[in-house]
């Protein structure tokens, strides 16, 4: 499937909600996508943890997000929706060449937030934000699926209106697709939904105050749920665990898992 055709098959999933996973390996995106997902998203957060580097302080080079990206793509055929946490770059200029690598690359979508990577000052100003998307919408129109993202609530500051100013001013500047991560609770995903209807809105997983059923989200008008590090960090707990009993002498603990067969032919399946 070409760039194009997985743009166009991300865009209209985007039409009713649906759930993105985000894999970080190249079996843990063929077991998605063996699970019956149509799309998947990178996570930043995952790449950075796998590779023993820090999320959210540029640890992670472009290049090497994006070979990982292409990894994804190439063995699923599904469309990848690239979370490039401030686009990689200084400028905006940085931001509209980083879009331009991730069509090339074979995306069928990117994210772009208003985060800076400086544990100083985290959030960049409005003014550098907005024109940070608004460089990377010029480039993205009709080619990838452009999200703007807000990082207000992750990083500290739980300002629901700021975090409206900033996604509605996103969605003005040509973001297809708006997301802030954790809301406080249901009320402010409505709001954050309203706010930049009829354009649709991620959310990672549920609001802050927990988990809510995917019909209640629905019903809410959210169009996208991804996970983030959640799978990544839910096999970390998993692998943690084994690790306990292992170093006890326990030699059954690790056992149980996926057989060794049905993982080499998943792969080699993939890969012919």
């Amino acid at each position: 499937m070409s760039q194009a055709e997985c743009y166009e098959r991300f865009r209209a999933l985007h039409d009713q909600l649906f759930i993105m996973p985000n894999p970080w390996d190249g079996t843990s995106a063929l077991l998605l996508k063996q699970a019956g997902f149509q799309a998947l998203g990178t996570s930043s957060a995952a790449i950075a943890f796998a590779l023993g580097r820090v999320d959210g302080t540029h640890a992670v080079s472009r290049k090497e997000h994006l070979a990982h990206a292409q990894l994804l793509a190439g063995l699923t055929g599904l469309p990848i929706n690239g979370d490039f946490e401030d686009g990689y770059g200084e400028t905006p200029e940085d931001v509209s060449r980083t879009v331009e690598a991730a069509i090339q690359a074979g995306l069928a979508g990117i994210g772009i937030e208003d985060t800076s990577g400086d544990a100083g000052n985290p959030i960049r100003d409005y003014d550098d934000a907005v024109a940070r998307i608004a460089a990377a919408a010029k480039v993205a129109k009709g080619r990838i699926l452009l999200t703007g993202r807000c990082d207000n609530f992750i990083q500290g500051r739980p300002d629901l209106d700021d975090t409206i100013r900033r996604l509605t001013a996103f969605a003005e500047a040509g973001a297809d697709v708006l997301y802030a991560p954790y809301p406080a609770d249901m009320s402010g995903v409505k709001a954050i939904v309203r706010a930049v209807a009829p354009k649709p809105v991620n959310l990672l997983i549920s609001p802050a105050d927990g988990i809510v059923p995917l019909a209640e989200l629905a019903a809410a008008g959210v169009r996208r749920v991804s996970l983030g590090s959640a799978l990544y960090m839910k096999v970390m707990a998993g692998l943690r665990d084994v690790a306990v009993r292992l170093a006890a002498g326990d030699l059954e603990a690790p056992s149980g898992g996926i057989p060794f067969g049905q993982v080499k032919a998943l792969v080699a399946a993939a890969a012919a």
